[in-house]
């Protein structure tokens, strides 16, 4: 058996677990920069808040409303999101943290000495006691099927406590009939459109479509996902795997053209990269810088270009990624032009420890201890003081957060204060 755990409103349940006069109020979260809407309450969602919705947009909405509107609080969002996969473990050695709200749990044998609704509902009073956090529990013999208990157990709360079991053939159906086939995990809005196309509107009609046509139309993937849905498990618990590339991106405050502030930008981000590639003992053997301009602003020029480089050997040093990120941005930038975004991507990994070298061009070994003992410095420090001298030092990278919560959990000038009486 497999047990998907999903944290209920994850963003906004981390705000509410600090201030309690936020219950039962509607509560939406705003992406970086203060932009749009990336997470809600139920009660925003039942004032008809879509996701994504511009802020500016929807101010007098809020206001009229009695919306809380908050910064996106990243630092408090990833704590916490630790703290429940920490209490997550002690209920299987075997776990897959999917996302920073959402865990897989293998639970093989388990259905032979527990009751498995009476486990996930220990499991919920657990994290929900120990983190604030609500939680929705689905329990199913495939992960696909899971995915789908744990919708009906996060649909239907007062019937089923949270916490939904598929652990017979009649239940199975059933789900499946229930199941819009746009909620299906793996189909996306493409494969979706295709098979309501053929009077497929539901995950038990996927269910009865032949072999033949999924392996064409949707690859060994979709045949994988009919499998799952029917009871047969394809997908195991995966294991944490190093990323295939690296990305920082970041939209500016404001509209810039100037090189130097681009420039500045680029080779930070380019930094940024390369001490995640250290982080996890990689090098990269290429990368991809980009620029665009405000899309937003159509009474401006747009333009928008990257460029991919190959390396002539592969690094992780910060120095030399920030170099090369630097020669494809004068490649591409334009003069005259307001840039509203820019990002670097360093992809093709290899191992640090087996790296090729060549006969002509390699990197500088006497960056690796320099490298090591900034990491260390900046990581014991908490934030990044040790910089390149093509990095501005007076400047650190702030977004737009009007509205941002104290960061209870990680900051100790921050933490919520109690006075005994």
């Amino acid at each position: 058996m497999f047990a998907l755990i999903d944290c209920n409103n994850f963003y906004a349940s981390c705000e509410r677990a600090f201030q309690p006069t936020l219950k039962n109020r509607p509560v939406v979260v705003l992406s970086n920069n203060d932009g749009c809407v990336i997470a809600r309450s139920n009660e925003a969602k039942a004032l008809g808040i879509p996701m994504g919705a511009p802020a500016f947009e929807y101010k007098e909405i809020f206001e009229k409303q009695n919306i809380f509107v908050c910064s996106s609080n990243y630092a408090l969002y990833g704590d916490m999101s630790n703290r429940v996969m920490t209490i997550l473990r002690d209920y299987s050695p075997e776990i897959e943290i999917y996302s920073i709200d959402e865990a897989f749990l293998k639970l093989t044998g388990f259905e032979e000495h527990f009751n498995l609704y009476e486990y996930g509902k220990d499991m919920r009073y657990k994290v929900t006691k120990g983190t604030g956090i609500p939680i929705s529990i689905g329990f199913a013999e495939t992960k696909a099927l899971a995915k789908v208990a744990n919708k009906i157990a996060k649909k239907f709360p007062d019937r089923t406590g949270n916490v939904y079991v598929i652990d017979t053939e009649e239940k199975r159906i059933k789900a499946l009939k229930w199941t819009r086939i746009g909620d299906v995990w793996g189909i996306g809005r493409k494969h979706c459109k295709r098979l309501e196309a053929i009077n497929v509107f539901t995950a038990y009609d996927f269910t009865q479509l032949k072999d033949d046509w999924i392996q064409r139309c949707m690859s060994i993937v979709g045949l994988r996902l009919k499998r799952e849905l029917q009871g047969i498990s394809c997908l195991d618990i995966e294991d944490v795997k190093d990323k295939q590339n690296i990305a920082t991106t970041r939209s500016f405050d404001s509209n810039y053209k100037e090189f130097a502030f681009i420039s500045e930008r680029v080779s930070t981000f380019a930094a940024t990269c390369a001490e995640k590639l250290r982080r996890q003992k990689s090098c990269c053997n290429a990368l991809m810088v980009f620029i665009h301009t405000n899309g937003h602003r159509k009474d401006l020029e747009q333009y928008s270009r990257n460029m991919v480089i190959k390396l002539p050997f592969s690094t992780n040093s910060s120095i030399e990624v920030s170099r090369f990120a630097v020669l494809a941005l004068k490649k591409i930038f334009k003069e005259g032009l307001y840039y509203k975004k820019a990002g670097v991507i360093v992809m093709d990994f290899t191992p640090e420890s087996v790296t090729q070298t060549s006969l002509f061009s390699n990197s500088n070994p006497k960056h690796s201890p320099v490298m090591k003992v900034m990491d260390i410095i900046n990581h014991s420090i908490g934030c990044t003081k040790i910089k390149l001298a093509s990095q501005d030092i007076k400047r650190t990278w702030k977004m737009r957060q009007e509205k941002l919560s104290p960061r209870f959990t990680t900051r100790i000038e921050e933490v919520i204060k109690v006075k005994a009486v």
